[in-house]
């Protein structure tokens, strides 16, 4: 179960940039053009998706790592440090920068549901 004190800071990240819309009950993320960019484990360990410069400058910065989940190694993901998540304001300039790079991207085609 994803800590109180951690979904808050999350969702206080977030709802500093009206773009961005929090999503998942169970497992808060967000996404853009169908690609995820920011989530909670259910532990509440925060993965954050940066361009290769970002991540190399996050994890070199912040003494970091690359997010694993389900024994998997996720490649575009860091692991954001529970101090960084709880001040927001100096996370917040990761996100952008997440959501910039995720943005950049070609969007995913969506799944029409039948």
């Amino acid at each position: 179960m994803i800590p109180t004190d951690i979904l808050e800071a999350y969702n206080e990240l977030i709802a500093q940039f009206p773009m961005i819309e929090r999503k998942g009950k169970t497992m808060p993320y967000t996404s853009v053009n169908g690609h995820m960019f920011s989530f909670l484990d259910k532990e509440g360990n925060m993965g954050l998706r940066l361009s290769k410069e970002d991540r190399e400058s996050f994890i070199h910065h912040f003494n970091s790592k690359l997010m694993e989940q389900h024994g998997r190694v996720m490649k575009e993901y860091v692991v954001v440090p529970t101090d960084l998540l709880r001040n927001t304001s100096k996370l917040s300039d990761y996100l952008k920068l997440s959501y910039e790079y995720v943005s950049s991207l070609k969007p995913k085609p969506t799944k029409k549901k039948k």
